[in-house]
């Protein structure tokens, strides 16, 4: 992703071009680990000054997407694909499509789980009842 890349969450405009593990650790709320096990999923790419990591623009901004991802549902497995659209070069359209409509498939899936979930709320009380009634 670009520095002209929106994010889908919002992030602090910054016009720094690097950070360090403990700046991105801070900014996200998570802790280095997490940030180093992103590293080895391949969701980011940090450069090593020596045995420090350099973390780029672009490794933010994915950091920022995969949160959203994970906010919304989505395995990790997904966000990559997700952010790999970014680089198909066409300024990330594919990449906000592809997003757009997996985002509503989800929902209308969790939708479906929510009218099951009140189907099975709605039996467990009445089955309560029954119990209850002798």
């Amino acid at each position: 992703m670009a520095s002209d890349c929106a994010p889908i969450v919002d992030i602090a405009s910054t016009d720094a071009q690097s950070f360090g593990i403990a700046e991105l650790s801070k900014e996200f709320g998570i802790t280095p680990r997490a940030l180093r096990f992103y590293e080895e999923e391949g969701l980011i790419a940090p450069v090593r000054d020596g045995a420090t990591r350099v973390y780029s623009r672009r490794d933010r901004f994915r950091v920022a997407w995969i949160l959203q991802g994970k906010a919304m549902g989505f395995g990790l497995d997904e966000i990559a694909e997700l952010l790999d659209l970014y680089d198909v070069g066409d300024g990330g359209a594919t990449q906000r499509t592809v997003t757009a409509l997996r985002c509503r498939a989800k929902a209308d899936h969790l939708r479906r789980r929510m009218v099951e979930l009140q189907t099975m709320i709605d039996h467990l009380g009445r089955f309560a009842d029954r119990i209850e009634a002798g």
